[in-house]
């Protein structure tokens, strides 16, 4: 469920149509609750639900219906069947200012400025998070921001959520725009190819009109008529293919939206611009596409022409090459490009995190338990498939807590570490191994006050010996002051994706009344869906059936990653279309090559030329011009790639077999395209190839 406060308007904040229901009421009380048509539907039936109660989850009290809305769209910043009103959490009157575990939403009024209203921010948080610094650092604000420490508010533009992953927020993860640049980049470069591919084949076959424009200028057609023709021809057969990608763009919308995980339609009604914008990018492409050929066809001369002399020149010829040079200069960058970014998510897949996440189920509602988590963990270790069981109130990828400290004897200091509260048997759990010092022991009654840290907070803050180290704790009732020593150095290990550098880390004990966060079950290798059976029935024993909610900490860690395995595999699909385009390119220069070379091949053959010989003649020119094509490419890769793999903290190195390996195939897709074209023409006999017009 989604807890929301919305004042003065239900709608006015996020645009969501209320169906039944006072808008300016629905959520104004505590334990109430909107919920979407479907589910009304699914839970009343065909009754009234409008102050109908409900039961959520494990709490006790009942919610009241007192809205229905349309379905929350695909598109929103999150998702929710079901609206709440916030003033039913507990913390909804905490003046604590530190905490920042909500999202806030403010609407400005018309006209507003958003910078001013920022401006403001900074007063804000002297008057009301100065005294919480002082309360638990024990030092001014001012003292706080010298140290070098960062406490702040701004706005953010709702339609920037979307695309800003540089703000940790948990309501729906937001997508990198750069793989918007690149995959944009990418499309653009497919076109690219795709119009120096319509040129290269329209010049390749210009011999075949060349007769048609010698009458038609004889007859007293004008250039400039010519030119409007081919023209016309080039973008009604655009307009033809726009057609024809309309239909597969329907197709493949489907397979889209599954691998991509999203529900994306084209709308070409829904904005008025987007079928005139479709029709003018069609006709710019036809015209872009189009151009060359246009005048490299309508200058022939009509004399030589009728005579029956080749058109074409030489420089034709090497503007012919520079374009198939830079479709394949296209098509290394998208091969080689395609490599380094599978390397890097197989790099990130199989990297060493400092803990084992294979065969680790994780329940994540353990706060439904309560304060039984002891009882329900040895009835877990009962299970013939359970090797171990720990709670904790966060896993490895969900993190909850950061918290800021002060150190005895450092008064002026305050360091700032991820915090997790974790019993015993984590450690065992996950794997994780200590550098110095000792695990929690329960043996021991002081380790209720103790803590772990990892190795980089030992770095971090230059503890010379951490196990001198006294973190000072404040009880926010009672104020009373106690102290938390540390027991142990733990090696560092990953608790966010390798876009994340590794984080000062606290691991304190955690008592029984600390009953919410995770509860994690390390299940041997031969475990099968029976004992995830077993573990749901104890489950529903401890929460009266309430449903259990779990993840295996191996998917869940490749989940953080899916943004990369996504695109990879668009990657693929493009780079494939992409090497497709440019082998057809480069059958057309070849068609052109022995197109103009017919004679020469039946006179080489008539002198003893071999199938092979003749076959090298054409390819070398190929080899070539792939050879070109790779010296342009390979830096520009380079800078691309470097500059991507600058997004991750733990990256792959580029190697030159990343390179080697897009020239050798750029070559032999290039082989194989030419092959077929120029040993079909060294097979006709010398004869017919002397003959040849």
């Amino acid at each position: 469920m989604l807890s929301l406060k919305l004042i003065p308007h239900f709608s006015t904040f996020f645009s969501i149509r209320l169906l039944q229901g006072q808008k300016n009421y629905v959520l104004n009380e505590s334990h109430t609750v909107v919920v979407s048509e479907k589910t009304a539907k699914k839970i009343f039936g065909e009754e009234d639900p409008i102050d109908k109660m409900l039961k959520i989850g494990n709490d006790t009290t009942m919610y009241r219906v007192t809205g229905i809305m349309e379905e929350v769209p695909e598109t929103t910043h999150f998702n929710a069947n079901v609206i709440g009103s916030f003033m039913t959490n507990d913390r909804a009157n905490d003046n604590q200012w530190l905490s920042n575990s909500f999202e806030t939403y403010a609407l400005l009024h018309p006209g507003a400025s958003v910078e001013n209203t920022n401006s403001r921010f900074a007063d804000m948080v002297v008057k009301y998070v100065g005294p919480d610094i002082i309360r638990y650092f024990g030092i001014s604000i001012q003292e706080f921001f010298d140290q070098g420490n960062k406490y702040n508010m701004y706005l953010q533009p709702l339609t920037d959520i979307h695309l800003d992953p540089s703000i940790d927020q948990s309501l729906k993860a937001p997508n990198d725009p750069k793989y918007l640049w690149i995959f944009g980049s990418i499309g653009f470069l497919i076109i690219v190819i795709a119009s120096i591919n319509f040129m290269n084949l329209s010049t390749a076959q210009a011999s075949k009109r060349a007769k048609e424009v010698g009458i038609k200028k004889v007859s007293g057609s004008g250039k400039g008529l010519l030119v409007t023709q081919f023209l016309i021809e080039t973008i009604v057969l655009s307009f033809f293919a726009l057609m024809l990608t309309v239909l597969i763009t329907e197709l493949s919308l489907p397979y889209f939206n599954k691998l991509l995980g999203l529900k994306l339609q084209v709308g070409y009604l829904s904005n008025w611009y987007t079928i005139p914008g479709m029709i003018i990018i069609s006709a710019i492409i036809g015209l872009v596409a189009g151009g060359y050929p246009a005048f490299y066809l309508s200058s022939f001369n009509p004399y030589m022409v009728l005579k029956g002399m080749r058109a074409g020149t030489r420089s034709n010829g090497r503007l012919r090459s520079i374009l198939v040079v830079l479709q394949f200069s296209i098509s290394i960058v998208l091969i080689v490009g395609t490599l380094i970014m599978f390397r890097q998510i197989r790099f990130m897949l199989n990297k060493d995190l400092g803990f084992n996440k294979e065969h680790v189920l994780v329940i994540r509602n353990a706060s439904t338990v309560g304060n039984k988590i002891k009882s329900f963990k040895s009835e877990l270790q009962k299970l013939s498939g359970i090797i171990n069981v720990a709670s904790s109130t966060a896993v490895p990828g969900h993190n909850n807590n950061n918290n800021g400290y002060m150190i005895k004897g450092r008064p002026e200091e305050s360091y700032l570490l991820q915090t997790n509260w974790v019993d015993a048997d984590y450690f065992k759990t996950y794997g994780i191994q200590i550098s110095s010092g000792r695990f929690f022991d329960p043996s021991f009654t002081t380790d209720k006050d103790a803590c772990i840290v990892n190795e980089n907070a030992v770095k971090s803050f230059m503890f010379d010996d951490p196990f001198s180290i006294r973190f000072i704790n404040r009880d926010d009732e009672t104020d009373e002051v106690t102290y938390t020593p540390i027991v142990g150095v733990a090696k560092d290990f990953h608790v966010e994706s390798l876009r994340s550098d590794i984080m000062p880390y606290i691991l304190r004990y955690k008592t029984e009344n600390i009953n919410w966060g995770y509860v994690s079950i390390k299940m041997s290798p031969t475990a099968s869906s029976v004992t995830i059976e077993e573990i749901e029935k104890i489950w529903g024993s401890f929460t009266n059936n309430d449903p259990m909610q779990y993840f295996f900490m191996d998917n869940d860690f490749e989940r953080m990653y899916k943004e990369e395995k996504q695109n990879a595999q668009l990657a693929i699909l493009f780079t494939i279309l992409g090497i497709l385009i440019a082998s057809l390119g480069l059958y057309g220069l070849t068609s052109f090559t022995v197109q103009q070379r017919t004679k020469e091949i039946g006179v080489r053959k008539t002198f003893g030329a071999s199938l092979g010989n003749i076959w090298f003649l054409v390819a070398k020119e190929i080899i070539v011009l792939v050879l070109i094509s790779t010296a342009i490419a390979w830096p520009l890769i380079y800078w691309v790639a470097d500059n991507w793999l600058q997004n991750y903290q733990y990256r792959i190195y580029l190697r030159v077999t990343d390179f080697l390996i897009g020239l050798s195939i750029a070559l032999l897709i290039a082989l194989v395209t030419i092959s077929y074209r120029t040993i079909k023409t060294a097979l006709v006999i010398p004869s017919e190839s002397l003959r040849y017009e």
